[in-house]
């Protein structure tokens, strides 16, 4: 599905996949915000069970990444405004928010600054500050295959990068994993990182949030580790937390099935 939103130059093609079915802003809604250098298509799975199953899914692919027009937003707080521009072009008034490392802060920063747009916020492998390493900021600059490999080493739980993975046969993830941020255009994963780096208002925004919330983890996660969504659990005031066994941060390929039914579950309550 493709919106029209304004930005300061001019209009510009936001793409959201519905879940190959009709989207109708009268239903309840699920979003889903895909993380750095990705797109819509890591929460295939997720995504289409939502729409198969009575919600309505938006699963954008912000701006400069897979569908959607640019430019790159370069700070979070430009995400969650681009967000909540497109819900609000969507014509919908209340969604659940399910959001994916970068997107995480995302949902989480949007969920402050319009609490009348959020119902429920999920935020999965996530880290309130997100640190992003010095060595890793400089090869996205300078050497972007480098980077990508870097972060498939540290995404992805060691049985992960075994063979195939057996809960989804056929998928290779190192592989799968390094084609999705290959199609992105030069300079977007650099953008992406450093958005993330440069996020300080996490736990004041979390802080204000009133919503029910939830924080799932990969439990073998290098990338966000479960001890760094320590300082967002405390700050969000209605939560609970879920630890995915044997994955690591892109628990929403590792294990695809346990992510869908631990966020169906939080949506459904």
């Amino acid at each position: 599905m493709k919106f029209t939103l304004n930005n300061a130059s001019a209009d510009a093609r936001a793409y959201a996949y519905t879940g190959s079915r009709e989207f109708n802003a009268a239903h309840r809604t699920a979003v889903f915000i895909h993380g750095a250098a990705n797109d819509h298509s890591v929460w295939a799975l997720q995504s289409r069970y939502f729409a198969w199953h009575g919600w309505n899914v938006l699963a954008v692919d912000l701006p400069g990444h897979g569908q959607s027009d640019g430019p790159l937003c370069t700070s979070i707080d430009a995400l969650a405004d681009w967000v909540a521009a497109l819900l609000d072009a969507a014509q919908v008034e209340t969604a659940v928010l399910i959001g994916h490392s970068m997107g995480s802060l995302t949902a989480l920063e949007l969920t402050a600054r319009r609490p009348d747009l959020v119902s429920k916020l999920a935020l999965v492998g996530s880290a309130v500050p997100m640190a992003v390493g010095d060595v890793l900021l400089d090869a996205a600059l300078n050497d972007e295959e480098k980077a990508r490999r870097m972060i498939v080493d540290w995404s992805l739980a060691p049985n992960s990068h075994i063979g195939n993975n057996h809960k989804v046969p056929g998928t290779w993830l190192p592989g799968s994993s390094l084609a999705l941020m290959r199609r992105m255009a030069k300079g977007v994963l650099h953008n992406d990182l450093a958005a993330c780096k440069a996020y300080v208002n996490g736990l004041s925004a979390a802080a204000s949030v009133r919503c029910p919330a939830l924080v799932l983890m990969g439990e073998r996660d290098l990338m966000t580790a479960p001890k760094a969504a320590l300082g967002v659990i405390a700050a969000l005031q209605s939560v609970r937390t879920e630890t995915i066994s044997d994955a690591g941060h892109n628990m929403t390929l590792e294990a695809p099935d346990v992510t869908l039914a631990a966020l169906w579950r939080f949506a459904n309550e």
